[in-house]
């Protein structure tokens, strides 16, 4: 399967510490199965902290990655389950959430995404608001992987 990932620069070789913390899924390495997805954010990127926009394309094996007994974890939708997973994530307390899967698979949470949980923490809305808001938005996908091991499975192209 292609993966893709938008930047400022070309990625050759994959640094899981360069990856900033709370974001969705945790502090690892993005990447996506739609290419339109990744030239956004190589633009967004590029646009906020300068350089060219540059998508990098790699190889995944997904099937061999769960073969391997690798933990993966798959958000089919943005549902209850999810949007607290992300909140635990994005969560910037002092707490860092750890999670002990190697690849996580699920939609992307967007900057409304992001409003409505900030009203979520603000105990402004329920959970059941944040899922509620979830059913008009068209999230993209993401790829995260988190662990040394899971980047066996990914070979840049």
């Amino acid at each position: 399967m292609k993966l893709y990932h938008g930047s400022n620069q070309l990625i050759r070789t994959i640094d899981l510490s360069k990856g900033r913390r709370y974001k969705d899924f945790g502090q690892g390495f993005y990447t996506t199965h739609l290419r339109d997805q990744a030239v956004y954010w190589s633009r967004r990127i590029a646009d906020r902290f300068g350089g060219t926009a540059i998508v990098s394309e790699f190889e995944f094996d997904f099937d061999a990655a769960i073969a391997d007994g690798l933990n993966v974890k798959i958000f089919d939708k943005a549902d209850r389950e999810w949007a607290m997973f992300v909140m635990a994530n994005r969560r910037k307390d002092g707490e860092v959430s750890q999670h002990d899967y190697d690849i996580v698979i699920g939609p992307v949470a967007d900057d409304n995404m992001a409003r409505l949980f900030g009203l979520y923490d603000m105990n402004i809305i329920d959970l059941d608001a944040v899922v509620a808001g979830l059913v008009y938005k068209d999230l993209n996908s993401q790829y995260f992987f988190a662990t040394e091991k899971a980047l066996d499975y990914i070979v840049c192209l």
